[in-house]
């Protein structure tokens, strides 16, 4: 008998359950559910206690640094006080000095460069998704409400077109996944709605915590098409409509993601 890696596997799946052709429909506000809800109970009972969730070691991690000075630069606390209170489910968010899309990676190293003179971090380095550990752990229960008008309206409009689009060997797009085929089981796992309010994140599969575009990386190369760099400008539109689709859900970084 002939066995399908998990990736043919859920292309057959995909395949066998999407209509032809794919429409462009967004996902119903009504049936809009955080990844939490397909987790198994043990993986929600991990996320939910702070001292059993590993996410909250980059927490504890970035709140260090958030306090911290390096040399004569001011802390971050030393502008913002304990924190940053709801910023994080505001974001990515046009940058009004600059007229750039932000993500919250991409705020950080602003402030860094801009107000504390600091080269920028690296995407991925264990400081930056320290720090945007502590600034999106702030914001835990605090409903995603991202702007997707006026200047944001066109990378609004760009990232809904990445989602819909297909691409790679396999031919598929997120929203086939994500929209058409939540919920089903594939070899024992539940496909989610995708949504990144659970990010930074905790993810089993890599042992550590990792950002949305990592995510989003490994999606792209699930299928077999070329991932983008981290920070590439049509993976931040793609995060402004992913977080636009997920608006009104709460906040829950760092979560446990399979």
């Amino acid at each position: 008998m002939i066995r399908l890696s998990p990736v043919l596997a859920f292309a057959a799946l995909v395949a066998a359950c999407s209509p032809s052709p794919t429409t462009d429909t967004d996902l119903p506000a009504a049936d809009v559910r955080s990844g939490y809800t397909f987790l198994t109970a043990e993986t929600q009972a991990m996320q939910d206690d702070s001292f059993a969730n590993p996410g909250y070691l980059w927490v504890d991690r970035g709140a260090a640094l958030f306090g911290s000075r390096a040399g004569d630069a001011p802390s971050c606390a030393s502008c913002h006080g304990e924190g940053l209170t709801g910023a994080a489910a505001t974001y990515p968010a046009i940058d009004a000095a600059t007229g750039d899309l932000l993500n919250l990676e991409g705020r950080i190293n602003q402030c860094r460069i801009r107000h504390q003179n600091l080269p920028a971090l690296d995407y991925e380095s264990d400081d930056l998704l320290a720090l945007t550990a502590f600034v999106a752990s702030q914001s835990a229960g605090v409903p995603i409400s991202v702007s997707t008008d006026g200047a944001a309206a066109p990378h609004y409009r760009n990232g809904r077109d990445y989602f819909f689009t297909r691409r790679g060997q396999f031919n598929l797009s997120c929203h086939q996944c994500h929209d058409e085929n939540w919920g089903k089981r594939l070899r024992g796992d539940t496909i989610s709605q995708g949504h990144g309010n659970g990010f930074p994140a905790y993810r089993l599969e890599w042992q550590a915590l990792g950002s949305l575009h990592r995510r989003i990386r490994d999606c792209d190369a699930g299928v077999r098409a070329e991932p983008k760099a981290f920070g590439d400008p049509k993976y931040i539109d793609l995060e402004l409509y992913l977080s636009s689709r997920a608006n009104g859900l709460e906040m829950e970084s760092p979560a446990i993601r399979r």
